[in-house]
């Protein structure tokens, strides 16, 4: 009986079973496809080893908002570092929010439009006043 059932398990019989075990298994990733990839996550980093947590979540093709306003500088450099090198491995976008926050979204999803920088926009604005004499 027991070599039976190894024989079966090694050399199974060829029938519709096998493609019933596929059309399953294209169902489970179809099915775990919707469940993931359709996230917004937000996370607020306490320390530089969280940021493979982070990327994790980006491997499930999931959109994370990082803000690193909890951290030290230096371990804020590291961790967008970190996440830089994982967005260009899976083909993502890190894009700038506001002051220590960003966005991390990876291949699957687009972001249109840019944010403003509100210190960036009054150096400008004052820069065109100096030019133009009122």
């Amino acid at each position: 009986m027991a070599f039976e059932s190894i024989k079966e398990a090694l050399f199974p019989k060829k029938d519709d079973t096998i493609e019933d075990e596929e059309n399953d298994a294209y169902e489970t990733d179809e099915k775990s496809v919707v469940k993931s990839g359709n996230k917004m996550i937000l996370v607020e980093p306490r320390a530089y080893s969280e940021s493979q947590q982070i990327a994790d979540h980006l491997k499930k093709r999931n959109s994370v908002v990082v803000n690193v306003k909890r951290v030290t500088n230096d371990q804020a450099k590291r961790i967008i570092d970190f996440l830089s090198g994982t967005l260009y491995a899976l083909g993502g976008d890190l894009q700038r929010l506001g002051n220590g926050i960003y966005l991390c979204t990876p291949k699957n999803v687009d972001v249109e439009g840019r944010m403003s920088d509100d210190s960036q926009d009054k150096k400008t604005k004052a820069k065109i006043e100096d030019e133009i004499d009122f």
